[in-house]
C-alpha cells in the first residue's frame, strides 16, 4: 500500500466517524448517509488537487470478497441465537432459497421483456446475471434501524437470518449463472449441471462451516486463559474458512468433476457454531470484550464499504445518466419481484404451520425493507471485464450495464426504502408493546424511580445534595414511582400464571444466568454442567414468555433446539463414549449449581423486600415466586444429599476442591483490588498472580 493509499484509508475512517455523529444528530440511517457523503461530497472533493489522494484507496473485488465480506458475515452470524433460529428455520430457509429463486427468475423474465421495448434490449443471460446478484439482500441499514426503534426480536431474526443465508444462496446462484454465461448454454445438461452445482455449494458449504467451526471451537477452548489469542483465532476462523473454501472450489477435482462449495455459507455456519457452541469456551470476563471487538471490526468494515460505494462513481467509465431508463425500469421490477417472492412464500409457510405464523404487517416490512448493498457490488466486480455475449453491439460492456443497474437499485433501496422504514413501522404498529412488555416497561420505570429515591435520600443525609433541591426531586420521583406502581397493579393480573408472575420468573431466571456464569468463570462447574443448566433456563424462559410453563416438573427439559450442542454430543458418543458417562461428582456439581443460583435469587428477593420493591411486582406474585424458589433450593439440596450418600468419598473430594477454588476466587479478587488501588506495583501483582495461577493449576 502506498503512502497516499494509507492516507486515503485513514481519511475515510475519519470522515466515517464524523458522519456517524451527524447521522445521530439528524436521526438518519448511518449507512445511507455514508453513501450520500461518499457520492455527493467526496466524489467532487476527490477531483480537486488537494484531495485527489482519496482515489488511491479503491474498493477492489479482492478487498471486498476476501477481507470485508468475511468480517461482516462472521459478526452477524456470530450473534444469532441458534435456539431462536431453529424455532424459525423453516421460514428463514423458505425466504433464503425458494424466495430468492422466485425473485431472480421473475426479475430476469420481466426485466428482459420490459427492456425489449426500449433501446436497451438485452440478452436473457445478461439480465439473469443481474437478477441473481440483485436478489441478495443487505440487512445492515435496516437492522440498525430495527435496533434503534425496538422492532420485535423475531422480526429482526427473520430479516437477519434470511439476509445471511440469502447471501450464500445468491452468490451460489450467481456463480452458477456466470459459469453458464461464460461457457455457453447447452440445454438440459446445463440446467442439470447448474442444479447439481448449486446444491453442492449449499450442502458443501454447510459441512465445511461445521468442520471449521468445530475445530476452532476446540482450539479456542485450549486458549481460554488469553482472550487476545481467542480473538486472533476467531479472525483466522472467519477469513481462513472463507479463503480455504474458495481455494477448494477453485482447485479440488474428484472423478473429473470440480467440487464447488459456498464460502459465504461455510463462514456463516462456522460463525454460528462459534457463537453458540463455542461461546461457552470463552471466559465470561472476556465475552463482552470479544463481542465489542467484533462490533468495532464490523463497524469499520461497514463504514469503509458504504462510503466507498459512493466513491465508485468517481471511477465509473461511463455516465450513469445514460442508463436512466433501464435503471428506473430495473428499480420498479426489482421492487415488484421482491413482493412476488415474499407474499406467496410467507402465506404458504403460515398455512403449512409448525412455526409461529408471520403477521401480515411483518410480511409488508419483509417485502419493503429489503435493501441492497456491498454483496451486490462484490458480485458485479467478479464479472470478467472481457465478458460478452454473441451479437453484442453496444458501446458499453455487459459488466458496465449490470453495474449501472446495480448501483441504481442500491441507491433506490438506501435512499427510499431505508429512510421510510420508521414511517412504515409506525403505520403498521410493528413497534407496539406486547402485553408482557407493557408490564415490564412499567416495572422498569418503578424500579428506576425507587432506586433513585433511595440514592437521593442517602445523598441528602450525607450532605451531597441541598435539602431544598432534594425535596423537590424526591416529590417528583415519588409521584412517578406511585404512577408506575399503579400501572403495574392494573396490568399484572391475578393467578399463578398472571403477567406479573411471568415477568418475575423471567427476572429471576436472569439472576440465575448471571450467577451461573460466575460459577463457570471460577471453575466451580464444568462446561457440560454449565451448558446443561443454561439450556434448562433458556427453555424455562421461552415457555414462561409464551405462557406455557408447567411448574410441576421443571427438571426434565432437554434443549433439542441447540443443534450444535446435539451434534457435539453425537460426535463425542462416537469418538469418546466414556466421556459421556455422568459421574456422581458431576451430578453433585449440577445440583449444587442449581442450589446456589436459587439461593442467589432468594437473596435478591430479600433485598427487594427490604427496599419495598415487592409492591412493584405485586405482593401475591412476589410471594408465589419466592415460595417457588424455596422449593427449587430444597429440591436441589435434597438431590445433592442423595448423591453424597451414593458416593460419599468422591463427593467429599470434589467438595474440598470447590472450597479451595472458592478461596482462590477471593484471593484473586483481593489481588485485583489491591492493584487497581495502586497499593502494589505491577511486578508484585504479576508475581502473586502467577503464584495463584500455579495453585489453581495444581488444584485443577
Amino acid at each position: 500500500m502506498s503512502i497516499t493509499a494509507a492516507l486515503a484509508l485513514f481519511f475515510l475512517l475519519a470522515v466515517s466517524s464524523g458522519v456517524y455523529f451527524l447521522a445521530e444528530r439528524l436521526r438518519f440511517p448511518y449507512t445511507v448517509l455514508l453513501v450520500a457523503i461518499g457520492t455527493f461530497v467526496l466524489v467532487p472533493l476527490s477531483k480537486t488537487p488537494l484531495f485527489d489522494f482519496v482515489n488511491d484507496f479503491t474498493l477492489t473485488p479482492e478487498l471486498l470478497f476476501y477481507f470485508f465480506l468475511p468480517i461482516l458475515i462472521f459478526e452477524s452470524a456470530y450473534n444469532i441465537n441458534i435456539r431462536r433460529f431453529m424455532e424459525n428455520v423453516r421460514t428463514i430457509s423458505a425466504l433464503a432459497i425458494p424466495s430468492l429463486i422466485i425473485s431472480a427468475v421473475f426479475i430476469a423474465a420481466v426485466l428482459t421483456w420490459a427492456l425489449s421495448f426500449t433501446s436497451f434490449a438485452m440478452p436473457f443471460m445478461v439480465v439473469l446475471l443481474f437478477a441473481a446478484l440483485i436478489s441478495a439482500t443487505d440487512p445492515v441499514a435496516v437492522l440498525a434501524l430495527f435496533k434503534e426503534f425496538g422492532a420485535p426480536r423475531r422480526l429482526t431474526l427473520l430479516f437477519e437470518g434470511e439476509s445471511i443465508f440469502n447471501d450464500g444462496t445468491a452468490v451460489a446462484l450467481f456463480l452458477v449463472v456466470l459459469e453458464i454465461a461464460l461457457v455457453g448454454f447447452h440445454g438440459v445438461s446445463s440446467v442439470l449441471d447448474g442444479v447439481a452445482t448449486f446444491a453442492m455449494m449449499v450442502v458443501g458449504g454447510i459441512i465445511m462451516g461445521i468442520l471449521m467451526g468445530g475445530l476452532f471451537a476446540k482450539a479456542i477452548g485450549w486458549a481460554h486463559k488469553n482472550e487476545f489469542v481467542q480473538i486472533t483465532l476467531m479472525i483466522v476462523l472467519a477469513h481462513l474458512t472463507f479463503v480455504l473454501t474458495e481455494f477448494i472450489s477453485s482447485h479440488l477435482v474428484l472423478f473429473g468433476h470440480s467440487i464447488h462449495l459456498s464460502a459465504i455459507i461455510a463462514t456463516t455456519l462456522a460463525a454460528m457454531l462459534m457463537g453458540n457452541y463455542g461461546r461457552s469456551k470463552i471466559p465470561p470476563h472476556a465475552e463482552e470484550f470479544i463481542e465489542k471487538f467484533w462490533g468495532q471490526f464490523a463497524f469499520l468494515a461497514n463504514s469503509l464499504v458504504f462510503i466507498l460505494i459512493g466513491l465508485i462513481f468517481a471511477s465509473l467509465p461511463f455516465n450513469i445518466s445514460e442508463f436512466a431508463v433501464p435503471v428506473i425500469i430495473a428499480i420498479l421490477v426489482v421492487a415488484v419481484g421482491r413482493a412476488v417472492s415474499i407474499y406467496p412464500v410467507v402465506a404458504l409457510m403460515n398455512r403449512v404451520g409448525g412455526e409461529e405464523p408471520t403477521p401480515t404487517s411483518w410480511t409488508h416490512l419483509l417485502a419493503w425493507g429489503s435493501l441492497r448493498g456491498a454483496l451486490a457490488v462484490t458480485m458485479v466486480l467478479l464479472i470478467p471485464d472481457s465478458f460478452t455475449t454473441p451479437g453484442w453491439e453496444y458501446a458499453f460492456t455487459p459488466k458496465e450495464f449490470i453495474l449501472a443497474l446495480t448501483i441504481g437499485c442500491i441507491f433506490a433501496t438506501l435512499f427510499i426504502k431505508a429512510t421510510t422504514i420508521k414511517w412504515f413501522m409506525d403505520r403498521l404498529g410493528v413497534g407496539a408493546f406486547t402485553d408482557i412488555e407493557k408490564l415490564e416497561f412499567e416495572e422498569a420505570r418503578a424500579l428506576i424511580h425507587a432506586h433513585a429515591l433511595l440514592r437521593l435520600k442517602d445523598f441528602t443525609q450525607k450532605g451531597y445534595v441541598d435539602p431544598v433541591v432534594a425535596e423537590a426531586l424526591i416529590k417528583e420521583h415519588e409521584a412517578r414511582y406511585l404512577a408506575a406502581c399503579e400501572a403495574c397493579a392494573a396490568q399484572g393480573g391475578r393467578g399463578t400464571h398472571s403477567l406479573a408472575d411471568r415477568v418475575l420468573r423471567m427476572y429471576a431466571i436472569g439472576i440465575e444466568k448471571q450467577y451461573l456464569k460466575e460459577l463457570y468463570a471460577y471453575g466451580e462447574i464444568t462446561e457440560r454442567v454449565y451448558k446443561r443448566v443454561l439450556g434448562k433456563l433458556a427453555i424455562q424462559h421461552e415457555r414462561i414468555d409464551m405462557g406455557t410453563i408447567d411448574d410441576s416438573d421443571l427438571s426434565a427439559f432437554t434443549d433439542q433446539k441447540d443443534v450444535f450442542e446435539q451434534l457435539a454430543h453425537f460426535v463425542y458418543r462416537i469418538l469418546s463414549p466414556r466421556t459421556q458417562v455422568v459421574t456422581s461428582e458431576e451430578k453433585y456439581m449440577y445440583y449444587r449449581a442449581q442450589s446456589i443460583i436459587a439461593r442467589k435469587v432468594l437473596k435478591e428477593f430479600t433485598l427487594a423486600e427490604e427496599r419495598g420493591d415487592e409492591g412493584i411486582f405485586g405482593a401475591e406474585a412476589f410471594a408465589r415466586t419466592k415460595t417457588l424458589y424455596e422449593r427449587f433450593r430444597k429440591n436441589s439440596q435434597a438431590k445433592m444429599d442423595a448423591v453424597t450418600l451414593e458416593s460419599e468419598a468422591g463427593v467429599m473430594h470434589l467438595s474440598g476442591q470447590l472450597a479451595r477454588k472458592g478461596v482462590l476466587k477471593i484471593e484473586s479478587a483481593t489481588l485485583d483490588e489491591l492493584y487497581r488501588r495502586e497499593m502494589i506495583t505491577p511486578k508484585i501483582y504479576i508475581a502473586i498472580r502467577d503464584e495463584l495461577e500455579d495453585a489453581a493449576t495444581d488444584q485443577g
